[in-house]
């Protein structure tokens, strides 16, 4: 898939990649800034660790739960449309999170916040997949996928400077209100995207999901998502607890290592967008999954060294773990036929959110704490099996790749808006 003339933005596809990253920014924040609130958190509700976890996982869950319901629903109303309920119904749900007065207020706020919110990510890859060529989706996956640094470097900072000037709950209200304004917007600027619509269907919701499952070429795909997000969750959760506990990073020291890893993928993402519109995209995620396997393997074993260190080591990981998603994505987008795009993009974001929720549940079963304040153990066996899943993801992604160019190959020339 080499590309020698790099297909140019029109005006209105700029506006789209803009509204679409923004809107990418809110819902990672939104689920990104709960581990770092976890200790305001668990002082202000008087709950445990595990319970914190289940407000965590609760969001995941139904996130994926959601996807696959609505998954039969997803080709049968206007993208636009579809959006903006899914995404009005997210910002409900955050408002609850941030009126939450009880810990089980808090969960069924992240359930209900979960559905909607769960859902928007599909939702935006659909959209591309019918706005965008191929040639171009690199580089909108690059720049949409920005929202995950764009929430380290500006959105948790701010959000744990308002948490502890007027508690756990502002950094709720702050995207509630963001996210409304950005709800507006999208109402005037994008428009009404129905081509889909006009490939008739007799299908009911159910059988059109159903159909979507058995498909033998769309499940290579879901499998292969599946597993991109068990490696790349498995880490997450206790990032932050091996910082403190085994790498003796103070607590606050670790918004340093947010905003700088956060800055570096702000500037790597739009670079792997472009280079995946420009070289053969398999290779490109290959390379990034052995560079991601070195660099994890030498993080988990690290012994106590200074900042820099371990900042560096830390940006040169999330290198390898950000830059496998843009080509993944990019590919795994080519597989679907426009008329089941929407159970597509569905069924993967529900999986990836199961999976991610899984990822962390076995997480917890590997490693290991004697108390609070004592180091992790077995995080060095955690980045042996994160390890050895990213490498099998190269396999899967092959497969995936050779699907993509045979799809392409079949597919009748579709006009990018």
């Amino acid at each position: 898939m080499k590309q020698a003339n790099v297909t140019p933005f029109s005006s209105y596809q700029k506006s789209v990649i803009a509204l679409l990253a923004i809107t990418q920014f809110t819902i990672v924040l939104d689920f990104m800034v709960m581990s770092p609130l976890g200790d305001l958190l668990m002082k202000s509700l008087v709950i445990t660790p595990s319970q914190f976890g289940l407000v965590v996982s609760s969001y995941a869950f139904s996130a994926g739960i959601s996807g696959l319901l609505t998954a039969g629903f997803a080709d049968k109303f206007d993208r636009k449309r579809l959006l903006l309920f899914f995404y009005i119904g997210f910002i409900i749900g955050t408002l609850f999170c941030g009126l939450a007065p009880t810990y089980e207020a808090l969960v069924a706020a992240r359930i209900f916040t979960g559905i909607f919110g769960g859902v928007i990510g599909s939702i935006s890859m659909a959209i591309i997949t019918d706005i965008f060529s191929l040639e171009q989706r690199g580089r909108v996956m690059g720049f949409v996928q920005m929202g995950f640094g764009a929430s380290q470097v500006l959105g948790i900072p701010i959000s744990l400077y308002l948490a502890t000037l007027w508690g756990w709950q502002s950094p709720f209200l702050l995207i509630v209100g963001f996210s409304t304004v950005l709800a507006l917007i999208i109402m005037q600027v994008l428009k009404p995207i129905t081509q889909h619509l006009e490939l008739k269907t007799e299908r009911k919701a159910l059988a059109h999901l159903i159909h979507t499952i058995t498909q033998k070429h769309y499940q290579t795909a879901f499998l292969a998502t599946a597993l991109l997000s068990i490696g790349g969750f498995m880490m997450m959760p206790f990032g932050s607890a091996y910082a403190v506990n085994n790498l003796e990073v103070s607590q606050q020291q670790l918004p340093i290592i947010f905003m700088v890893s956060g800055i570096s993928s702000l500037i790597v993402m739009p670079m792997i967008g472009r280079l995946s519109d420009r070289i053969e995209k398999f290779n490109l995620f290959a390379f990034a999954s052995v560079w991601m396997v070195v660099m994890v393997l030498i993080y988990t074993n690290l012994p106590v060294v200074p900042l820099w260190v371990i900042i560096i080591f830390n940006v040169l990981m999330m290198m390898g773990i950000m830059s496998r998603m843009v080509p993944a994505t990019t590919l795994t987008s080519a597989i679907p036929k426009m008329q089941d795009r929407g159970a597509f993009m569905s069924i993967n974001s529900s999986l990836q959110q199961i999976a991610g929720g899984i990822a962390s549940f076995v997480a917890g079963l590997i490693v290991v704490q004697k108390d609070n304040f004592s180091p992790l153990q077995n995080y060095d066996v955690l980045g042996i099996v994160v390890s050895v899943v990213s490498l099998s993801c190269i396999y899967m992604v092959y497969r995936v790749n050779k699907l993509a160019k045979k799809t392409a190959a079949s597919a009748p020339k579709e006009q990018p808006v």
